[in-house]
């Protein structure tokens, strides 16, 4: 089967050959893999996993972007989310965010008017020169939003400011969410309309952290949901499934998600309190699930393969699983343990 045919298959909740994979080794990850013998950095092709590849596009108010200072450890630079970070050369991290230019209602009105869709936010470049290949070789095709809570509080006003935001300036909050999914609703009928079209609509919004969410239910459901509502109807309507990618632990707002129609859910993040499998016994004829491998040990042989052994043939039945981790792949992960994490997943994974 082809990956598109596979993946296909997971979301009609039917059976395929195999369950897919879809995951991502970080930067460093990848060059120890190299260092330890991998022979080629496609590593997809090498073990002969899935092919996946997305459509993005560029809904930011393109603020200027500059070093501020650089050495042989970090780039301090700012975004053209007005963003201030840190990000470190020689390990793979999360930016440190040092500051936000929009932090107030004021700030976000000088800076709104510069969120507008036009074509040059779209690459396509990139689409001309692979797109047709990607088809022709069955890959599964995403194409990604970028708004919400996750990207607002970390990329552009910072989390206390958002926080405060969500209970004292809501409106503020709402014009936010309603101009970066505009923008790129707009850019994605383009993108469409223009023949680039893709199987599944995705986007990133942490909504949890360790053992809880960022705001309560009653808060997602008045400032939140109707944005996710949206993006969903859009991809209901191109013929799209629709993926939600959110970390933490939401399992109180896994209701909420099946009830508006959402296909997909990943990471499942079990590090945070995420449950892979009471929620296939609870909503696996409505979601499909991806990830829900503890990244934290997949160096860890004697814990991991255990529990991929135990985990995947609860999350394969019926279709409706890809396998991952709950995140991406560290650079604790050596080759040695990725082989046998793909051999295991292989083995318990195929119907």
């Amino acid at each position: 089967m082809t990956t598109r045919e596979r993946f296909a298959r997971m979301y009609q909740h039917r059976e395929a050959d195999r369950v897919p994979y879809m995951d991502y080794p970080w930067a460093e990850t990848l060059e120890r893999w190299l260092s330890e013998g991998l022979p080629t950095r496609d590593y997809v092709g090498y073990f002969d996993l899935d092919r996946t590849a997305s459509i993005g596009v560029d809904n930011s108010p393109r603020l200027p972007s500059r070093i501020i200072e650089e050495n042989d450890e970090f780039v301090i630079s700012t975004t053209p989310w007005g963003a201030t970070r840190r990000n470190f050369k020689h390990h793979t991290t999360t930016p440190e965010s040092l500051g936000f230019q929009v932090t107030t209602p004021d700030e976000w009105r000088k800076i709104k008017d510069r969120i507008i869709p036009t074509r040059d936010r779209i690459p396509w470049e990139r689409l001309r020169k692979n797109y047709k290949q990607w088809r022709e070789e069955g890959y599964w095709i995403s194409g990604g939003l970028w708004f919400g809570f996750d990207i607002t509080h970390s990329g552009m006003v910072g989390t206390e400011n958002m926080l405060l935001a969500m209970k004292d300036e809501p409106e503020w909050v709402m014009d936010m969410f309603e101009t970066e999914l505009d923008c790129d609703l707009k850019l994605m009928d383009m993108v469409w309309e223009a023949g680039y079209t893709f199987d599944e609509l995705s986007w990133p919004d942490d909504m949890g952290y360790k053992g809880t969410q960022f705001f309560s239910l009653s808060t997602y459901r008045e400032l939140l949901k109707p944005f996710h509502q949206r993006a969903i109807d859009w991809g209901h309507a191109h013929g799209c499934y629709v993926r939600l990618h959110s970390c933490g632990n939401i399992m109180p707002l896994v209701p909420e998600l099946v009830s508006m129609g959402l296909d997909g859910l990943n990471p499942m993040e079990v590090k945070a309190g995420m449950q892979p499998e009471k929620l296939k016994r609870e909503y696996g004829d409505k979601l499909l699930f991806h990830g829900g491998t503890n990244a934290a040990v997949w160096h860890k042989p004697e814990i991991i393969l255990p529990q991929i052994r135990e985990l995947i043939p609860v999350m394969k039945e019926n279709g409706g699983y890809v396998f991952a981790s709950d995140h991406s792949i560290p650079s604790q992960v050596s080759l040695k343990d990725f082989t046998e994490i793909i051999r295991t997943y292989k083995e318990v994974g195929t119907y």
